[in-house]
């Protein structure tokens, strides 16, 4: 019980970090208005860096800057943009430089998904995520990687613990963090000699979020999935927050082409997530069984 409790402790970077260790660095975060992006987001703004957040819904993204800017007492800018269109991730990189002169690092982090068996789920739908999560990835290298390169830079592909095992109904988006997995890898390699380093940070069981919301069996209750994972807790943003504070700190400065798990050790017991051949043979198993819409 010692143990669990202990482990039950999260730390902000700042108790670990120095709080100015980001001064004068610049962000540019996709997906950066809510959820663990937004945590990434504030962690890195509270050592010292500014930033520019992207996402479609400006109402929240505007509220999100404003928050964030207040919180930390660093500027972070809001940029309405759809990471599936090239050119309005060049408008924001644009709108970036304008503001702040340069981008020294990047989390890539815009997503989307849904639950759906391949048996129901449409080429659009599969697309559509695909779209969102790997083309919307390489969309953000290709406008960033001038002014990361020239700041010889850093950065940090959000993708998910959920395709390195089956995962029922998840098809779509494993087959999305697979490619981003190996798009991080192939930019770290290639961009190495000019001084840029790739990373990929990928969250298990991150409670309170809408992934571990979905990916959950009705019945079980938070302490059941906490007594599965070895260090005895669900994991928190913050939690990935600090795995991207270090990521982009010079203590990573000889890390590359990696795939850092933020999971409390789950991965290798397979906690109660979409219990199987339940959730296959009775989808209404699962909290929130969605049918893709498209």
């Amino acid at each position: 019980m010692a143990s669990q409790s202990h482990s039950a402790v999260v730390f902000n970077s700042s108790q670990v970090f120095k709080e100015n260790i980001f001064d004068g660095k610049v962000l540019f975060c996709t997906g950066g208005g809510s959820g663990i992006c937004r945590a990434m987001t504030d962690a890195v703004m509270r050592h010292g860096a500014n930033a520019t957040i992207v996402g479609r819904n400006v109402e929240r993204l505007t509220l999100a800057a404003k928050e964030l800017s207040d919180a930390t007492g660093r500027m972070c800018i809001p940029a309405q943009a759809d990471v599936r269109q090239p050119k309005q991730l060049q408008d924001a990189v644009k709108k970036t430089i304008e503001a702040f002169g340069k981008i020294d690092f990047v989390i890539c982090g815009a997503a989307g998904n849904f639950l759906a068996p391949i048996s129901g789920l449409s080429e659009n739908a599969f697309r559509t995520v695909i779209e969102i999560d790997t083309l919307g990835t390489y969309h953000t290298i290709k406008a960033t990687l001038p002014y990361v390169r020239a700041s010889r830079g850093s950065y940090i592909h959000v993708s998910a613990t959920l395709h390195y095992r089956a995962t029922p109904y998840q098809v779509h988006v494993s087959a999305a963090k697979a490619a981003i997995d190996a798009t991080s890898a192939v930019l770290a390699i290639e961009e190495g000699p000019h001084g840029v380093r790739s990373n990929v940070i990928a969250p298990g069981p991150i409670g309170g979020t809408e992934g571990m919301n979905r990916l959950s069996a009705k019945g079980t209750s938070t302490r059941e999935y906490e007594a599965s994972i070895p260090l005895g807790r669900m994991g928190s943003v913050k939690d990935c927050a600090n795995a991207a504070v270090f990521l982009f700190s010079d203590a990573a400065s000889f890390i590359t082409a990696q795939i850092l798990v933020v999971d409390g050790g789950s991965e290798h017991v397979r906690p109660l997530t979409l219990p199987y051949p339940q959730s296959v043979l009775d989808p209404a198993s699962i909290k929130s069984f969605i049918k893709p819409k498209l």
